[in-house]
């Protein structure tokens, strides 16, 4: 397969093959689970249909407000190969190149959008997936754009297409973008995986990743966790028995490509959903591999969420409890904490202890590890389990929550453990940590109130100093799809890792989805009452429908300047 190459009228620009003279148009039947990507893709052919009759003098219709190419956040555009922008929503972009534009997380937009419809042999159309506001909006979402090759009577060619602000996943999307990775893959080799974990490439969309195993089921390629990379995942099962890497060998083995379906909790959820996978076999180094990208459809029918083994405040009671019981009768308790089934140690609950220098001094379910130190022990994600825990346990409140991934009992692959831990004395007058944990335990209050209060204690004794701690994503302030914001009284965005290009701008007028003035009434709230809880309603992550968002909120004062910090989370709905 030859390298990919981008024609344009600029010679110091590489050229491209000529197009095929039959386009190959986008399928519009099991691809799509929505109407408006189908009416997207529909609208996007007829455009670039308009400018093989007709040519240049199309382009005055895509201009046309209320006309079928420009209704509401749906508009046309259109690139010349060079990555000069010649139709667009906003004319400011109009004549001028476009080739380094960038979403807010680095990814090339226009580059992206040419190589979606021109990179693969026998291929003139494609999807491309990034963060751009809605039109006069501040606050990016999710854009998913479909575009085609289109050539002139007079031979110029043009990349056409449009986008809908969808948070949602396709089946379509994925299956286009594993396509895409098989090619990288087959053109590029191993160099290829390079690519599929670069955060401002194509292949890192919304929750979605690419991941590769050869037929063994030794993992190749796991870009959310890399330290997983060359692991054998051969008897990994889903929480029904279902094992996946034989569900895989069996697609490529015979069809060469499909889809699997398993269950699997999404993050921040602990009850399994539905979860589709599709494959496709590819070569690499002259052996067969599969290629693969995994989704949560929607409509995909999931359980309904089992009983948590225990809630946030009940696991913190258990660790109340067994603080109490170790000082009063120190290492006499560990026996107790033993015992099974016991409240101390059942299921996956169990209490363990830890110097403060991060000795493990007792692990009711790995006993033999007493005495190892795991001061710098991180999880799959960098994130320095017991080094969190000892600096909540060294806080002056004497606890707090420490959320990581970490496989459960038996298991391989890592998923959210939350646990709770707590100062105490022993009879002996030396200080350690006792705690405990639940593996994917719901999104809870009070774990937002926990990292808020701990947040403003940082900010209150470091200020400004103290934001790179917040923004650090395999810190303590960062989890499943929750961090801390800052704001300045006036309104500036200080501190958003989840959206950095938001920093420094001014929000106090951004509204949510029902007009609510959401930034000014967390300002007043935080001001007024010192903390307090305020609900509005914005997209959930996976979906493009208004849900209710839970926000805390306090404020917090270093020398003289005043921070509003907060935190939130989408709470689940009655069943």
């Amino acid at each position: 397969m030859k390298p990919i190459n981008f024609h344009s009228e600029d010679p110091s620009r590489p050229t491209l093959a000529p197009a095929a003279t039959t386009a190959t148009r986008a399928p519009l039947s099991d691809g799509y689970l929505y109407a408006e990507s189908i009416e997207l893709v529909q609208c996007v052919e007829a455009a670039a249909d308009l400018i093989r009759a007709r040519g240049e003098a199309a382009f005055a219709e895509f201009r046309s407000p209320g006309s079928r190419w420009r209704q509401a956040e749906r508009y046309i555009f259109v690139l010349q190969l060079d990555g000069t922008m010649v139709v667009h929503a906003d004319p400011e972009m109009e004549g001028t190149p476009q080739w380094d534009l960038q979403d807010v997380n680095g990814k090339r937009i226009v580059q992206g959008l040419l190589k979606a419809a021109t990179g693969r042999p026998g291929q003139t159309g494609g999807w491309y997936h990034y963060e751009w506001p809605v039109p006069g909006g501040i606050v990016p979402r999710w854009k998913s754009s479909y575009v085609r090759l289109a050539s002139a009577p007079f031979g110029r060619r043009y990349v056409v297409g449009s986008g809908v602000y969808n948070d949602r996943m396709e089946p379509e999307f994925v299956v286009d973008m594993v396509a895409q990775a098989v090619a990288e893959l087959e053109q590029k080799g191993p160099a290829a995986f390079q690519l599929f974990h670069d955060a401002t490439g194509p292949f890192k969309v919304k929750d979605s990743y690419i991941f590769v195993y050869n037929l063994d089921g030794i993992n190749l390629c796991l870009p959310p966790f890399p330290s997983l990379e060359g692991r054998d995942f051969s008897s990994m099962k889903d929480p029904q028995g279902k094992c996946l890497i034989h569900e895989i060998r069996n697609i490529v083995e015979t069809t060469g490509s499909g889809w699997i379906e398993y269950l699997w909790p999404k993050p921040g959820e602990n009850a399994p959903r539905l979860k589709s996978d599709y494959v496709c076999k590819a070569t690499l180094n002259g052996q067969t591999v599969a290629v693969g990208c995994g989704v949560y459809l929607k409509e995909a029918a999931a359980p309904r969420a089992t009983p948590p083994k225990m809630t946030a405040p009940q696991l913190m009671k258990l660790v109340y409890d067994a603080a109490a019981l170790l000082e009063k009768t120190g290492e006499d308790a560990y026996a107790e904490f033993l015992k099974r089934p016991s409240r101390w140690f059942s299921d996956e609950t169990y209490v363990f202890a830890f110097a403060m220098d991060g000795t493990r001094i007792f692990h009711a379910a790995e006993p033999d590890s007493h005495g190892r130190h795991d001061l710098h022990l991180k999880d799959v994600l960098g994130r320095p389990m017991v080094e969190m825990m000892l600096d909540a346990a060294s806080s002056p409140a004497g606890e707090g929550w420490v959320h990581y991934m970490w496989p459960e009992a038996d298991g391989v692959f890592p998923v959210w453990k939350s646990s709770f831990v707590k100062r105490v004395i022993y009879p002996n007058g030396r200080q350690h940590f006792v705690g405990s944990g639940i593996y994917n335990m719901q999104m809870d209050d009070v774990f937002i109130e926990d990292m808020v209060d701990h947040a403003a204690a940082l900010i209150e004794a470091q200020g400004r100093a103290g934001f790179a701690a917040l923004r650090e994503v395999s810190g303590p302030f960062v989890f499943m799809d929750v961090y801390i914001f800052v704001l300045s009284v006036d309104g500036t965005e200080l501190v958003n890792p989840a959206q950095p290009s938001l920093e420094g701008k001014n929000l106090l007028t951004l509204t949510d989805l029902q007009g609510k003035s959401v930034v000014q009434d967390e300002i007043a709230a935080a001001l007024e009452q010192g903390s307090a809880w305020l609900d509005c309603y914005w997209y959930k992550p996976g979906t493009n429908t208004p849900a209710l968002k839970h926000t805390y909120v306090r404020h917090v004062r270093h020398n003289d300047e005043l921070f509003i910090l907060g935190s939130g989370l989408y709470p689940l709905k009655p069943s």
